[in-house]
């Protein structure tokens, strides 16, 4: 596997000294979000301090953005990486989208197929020199004119990677991207009932295979090296999952795992007991919605709950040992890389 770093949301300049950080520690990869900062300008100080890692948003929201914005930061961000910047996009939901950005919201999954399209054409009209033309129902591109056409370069197929709940954002990930974001909240039986057989159906649609889609995932990780240090760690871990699994978007998840306890802690949202919900959560979903193990064994555990289901990992929870002890985390990704060929 390998193993990739995730910004804590700060000021973006911060992002040089975190990328170093995360070159020093041994990562792979070097990640930001779009929550209360700009999702791409810390890649820029991050690409220039450690330009050893390869780069990516995890992710940033399509929608706000028209295409050709977004083509012309994502192509930037390739040629300033060399070509090791990944694009990871997501939708949001329809009250941040139309309240929060005032932009258009209309089918999430058919309106991001259309943005992908769309600016895979921007960088076709680019990179080949051939008039820009999309047509669909949210993205209408036909005029780029050579003052505003940057050129070819060497890394012009930008990767696109999606993240979704659901079956309809897997199997668009099958059919059209390079990657896909598993969401934290996710278990074994989730990915095999429903991400990989519709990231599966749709690959078969434009003669491609699960294969050719990198799946990336962070991990609720509770370690320690004492069963109290695990025990602290699986506190926090059940108040992220009560939060999750309150939200109906996250029902596949359940419904896979065979969890019923997700309408009480909606009905217990809805009545604001959130400092109760917590204790709705059974040990049985700390165990499926993440990875209990000693410091010792946690990147066996990591492995043998993935087998090859997942390529890149990041640690969603990281405390004690693995934030107070720089030589066990250091540890702990070599061992979740050993055997990665480059």
């Amino acid at each position: 596997m390998k193993v990739d770093y995730y910004f804590t949301p700060s000021p973006p300049d911060l992002a040089a000294d975190a990328a170093r950080d995360a070159a020093d520690l041994g990562y792979n990869g070097f990640f930001t979000a779009e929550t209360q900062y700009d999702p791409f300008l810390p890649v820029t100080h991050a690409a220039a301090a450690a330009p050893e890692l390869e780069f990516g948003t995890a992710i940033a929201v399509a929608f706000p953005r028209s295409p050709t914005a977004m083509a012309m930061t994502a192509y930037d961000l390739a040629r300033q990486t060399e070509g090791k910047f990944m694009l990871g996009l997501g939708t949001q939901v329809r009250g941040h989208i139309v309240r929060r950005f005032s932009s258009q919201w209309g089918k999430p999954g058919p309106q991001l197929r259309e943005y992908i399209e769309a600016m895979r054409a921007v960088w076709r009209s680019w990179n080949m020199s051939e008039p820009l033309k999309y047509e669909g129902e949210y993205y209408k591109l036909s005029l780029m004119t050579p003052f505003f056409d940057p050129g070819p370069m060497p890394h012009a197929d930008v990767p696109v990677y999606i993240a979704g709940v659901g079956p309809y954002l897997s199997a668009l990930a099958g059919e059209m991207c390079q990657g896909f974001h598993v969401h934290p909240f996710h278990t074994v039986p989730y990915l095999d009932k429903v991400v990989f057989p519709n990231m599966a159906s749709g690959a078969e649609k434009t003669g491609r295979s699960v294969k050719d889609v990198e799946m990336v995932t962070t991990v609720f990780v509770m370690t320690g090296e004492t069963e109290e240090q695990i025990e602290s760690a699986k506190s926090a871990v059940r108040q992220q999952i009560s939060f999750y699994a309150s939200t109906p978007s996250y029902r596949h998840v359940l419904e896979a795992s065979d969890w019923d306890f997700g309408a009480k802690l909606t009905a217990m949202s809805k009545r604001g007991e959130w400092d109760k919900m917590p204790g709705e959560v059974p040990e049985a979903a700390l165990e499926g919605a993440g990875v209990i193990a000693p410091l010792d064994k946690l990147a066996s555990a990591i492995k043998d709950r993935y087998g090859d289901r997942v390529q890149r990992v990041g640690f969603y929870t990281i405390g004690g040992p693995l934030t107070e002890d720089r030589d066990a985390l250091k540890q702990v990704i070599s061992q979740l890389q050993a055997g990665l060929t480059a």
